[in-house]
């Protein structure tokens, strides 16, 4: 059985290694396409405003432009920038034509994440515990973050670091200011991750 042209590799690499077997009339490469990126399609049309339903709808339609203009796409590494770029716009066509039904730009929860592979060896009941704790106390410090922190981390995190001016362009942003930011946030993201454990130890302390 032969081994997909893509396995074993990540991010960016894997991507191109799947557009290109895709061109190549692989459906196994696009279908790989459609699970990895389709959290990044979602959470910019989320941001630009769209409620669930009117996002759907728009993440339908960039896989639809996409498989429509497969064979057209040259540089198959910039595929995270023409999806982010081709959803921002197909989202601002929806609102524009009045399609959209929620106003405010809505702050994303887990779900929106993509789920980790699950793994071959059950976790412990205390390494749970602990995993559990740790991202509590991530989350809640992410939630702490200003919104255009929240926003630009988890595009540079969806997107990938190699596609920083596409991120720019979603935020309209300076494309030499992404990098600055992204470590300017995570530095406050570890800042308070820091509180978070502070806070959890004295709740926990008697007497406290």
């Amino acid at each position: 059985m032969a081994v997909d042209t893509w396995e074993g590799l990540t991010g960016h690499d894997r991507h191109a290694a799947c557009l290109v077997a895709a061109q190549a009339g692989n459906r196994r490469a696009l279908d790989t396409l459609v699970v990895d990126l389709t959290p990044l399609v979602w959470h910019v049309a989320r941001s630009q405003g769209l409620d669930r339903s009117s996002a759907e709808d728009v993440v339908q339609t960039v896989w639809l432009a996409l498989l429509c203009k497969l064979g057209q796409v040259e540089h198959p590494k910039a595929l995270a920038g023409w999806l982010i770029t081709t959803t921002r716009r197909e989202a601002r066509r929806t609102k524009a034509a009045g399609y959209d039904r929620v106003a405010p730009v809505p702050t994303e929860t887990l779900e929106d994440f993509p789920t980790p592979p699950a793994q071959t060896t059950p976790d412990t009941p205390e390494q749970v515990v602990l995993r559990d704790d740790r991202d509590r106390r991530l989350w809640g410090a992410f939630s702490r973050l200003s919104d255009r922190c929240q926003e630009l981390l988890k595009l540079t995190v969806l997107a990938g670091r190699a596609q920083y001016e596409a991120v720019a362009d979603a935020l309209n942003m300076p494309r030499g200011s992404i990098g600055p930011t992204r470590g300017r946030c995570l530095d406050r993201l570890r800042e308070l991750v820091g509180q978070e454990g502070g806070h959890r130890e004295r709740r926990q302390r008697p007497g406290a």
